[in-house]
């Protein structure tokens, strides 16, 4: 990890000449970063320190008014003679989009604005949030493990992982075959259980964009999008202000990650999966401090970030598996192909580790004990 003393990728830095030549090797103790990664976030820095009404309080307007115009658009695409569901979805991937970065900057740079208008706003952008992400979530998790069945039936199975004993052929031409008769059931079930989620998850996103709640999370979103309540007093106006929140939120990061479980870590424990969950939670905040410091995010971060968001989707559709298989009186054949559903999932999530630790710029955080 990085020394107390050194640049961080959230501070910009003075337009001063460099004391070393460009072409000149990195010392070994500028940190763990990966070759490339300062010339990348060099071009997004601005020059000089942005402050919060230079830097912040445009960024919020204009998540404001992307939130303003995708709720518009998912207004249009959503009245009863529109055909175009794609568009409905889009557009609702875009308001949750945005909110998401409204409400993650208001956490992170909260000292720099209204803090009890800044708290009230973020507790209903996550209602909001979260409410739109589960009929997304239950069509991508019944996609997937439907997709995953029929590759776990097809006409070869996978090799198992470790060498075979020479007596394993005829007890993995049985399995294969209890697998074949229990995938049709077991897709099935899933598609029963996940529509029906699905179904009622929609039915719950459109009573909420339909109640007074929600009408006045769009008026504040209106208002935000003129006028940004900042804090009072020139303290919360200054570029430290702006500044130390997303430093913060990058150690915090950092720290989360150096704690994050070995590699040798048996994949089965599901007791590990809320620290990964932890990390891409404080990823997505310092990416958006990210965007709003140096204008757009860490181009080194985004394989990392798309490793962490396969993890959560193998997790979930895990324990979708799981909770499946727990249905009473299914057949042994379902129960049995539910269980390999989930074991291959569980193994998914192992692989999105590894791209993780792979994809991440701070190898020595990793390398750590």
């Amino acid at each position: 990890m990085r020394r107390p003393d050194q640049q961080t990728t959230t501070r910009p830095t003075p337009d001063a000449a460099p004391t070393t030549p460009p072409d000149a090797p990195p010392a070994k103790a500028a940190g763990p970063r990966t070759p490339g990664r300062a010339d990348a976030t060099a071009a997004a820095r601005p020059t000089g320190d942005p402050t919060t009404e230079a830097a912040l309080a445009p960024y919020l307007r204009g998540q404001a008014a992307e939130f303003l115009r995708s709720l518009r658009l998912h207004h249009e695409h959503s009245a009863p003679a529109e055909s175009g569901g794609h568009d409905a979805a889009a557009a609702t991937r875009a308001l949750r989009r945005s909110a998401r970065r409204i409400s993650g900057c208001l956490h992170t740079f909260r000292a720099a604005l209204d803090p009890l208008w800044a708290d009230q706003l973020r507790a209903e952008l996550a209602w909001l949030s979260g409410i739109l992400a589960r009929e997304h979530a239950f069509a991508g998790r019944l996609t997937r493990l439907v997709e995953a069945l029929h590759q776990l039936s097809g006409p070869a199975l996978p090799a198992a992982r470790g060498a075979r004993a020479a007596g394993e052929g005829t007890s993995d031409a049985q399995g294969r075959a209890a697998l074949g008769v229990g995938a049709a059931r077991a897709g099935a079930l899933l598609e029963r259980r996940l529509t029906l989620a699905r179904t009622r998850s929609h039915s719950a996103a459109l009573q909420a964009l339909g109640s007074s709640r929600f009408h006045a999370v769009a008026d504040a979103v209106a208002l935000l999008a003129s006028d940004v309540p900042l804090a009072p007093g020139p303290a919360g106006r200054t570029a430290e202000a702006l500044l130390e929140p997303a430093e913060r939120a990058e150690q915090r990061l950092l720290a989360a990650v150096a704690a994050l479980p070995p590699e040798d870590t048996e994949p089965y424990n599901e007791a590990q999966d809320a620290v990964w969950h932890q990390a891409r939670l404080l990823l997505r905040l310092h990416r958006y401090a990210h965007e709003v410091v140096l204008g757009a995010a860490d181009p080194a971060l985004t394989g990392a970030g798309h490793a962490l968001d396969l993890h959560r989707d193998a997790v979930e559709a895990a324990g979708a598996a799981a909770a499946a298989a727990r249905t009473p009186r299914i057949a042994p054949a379902t129960a049995y192909a539910l269980g390999v559903l989930h074991a291959d999932q569980r193994h998914e999530v192992e692989a999105a580790r590894a791209v993780f630790r792979e994809a991440w710029p701070y190898a020595a955080v990793l390398s750590a004990p």
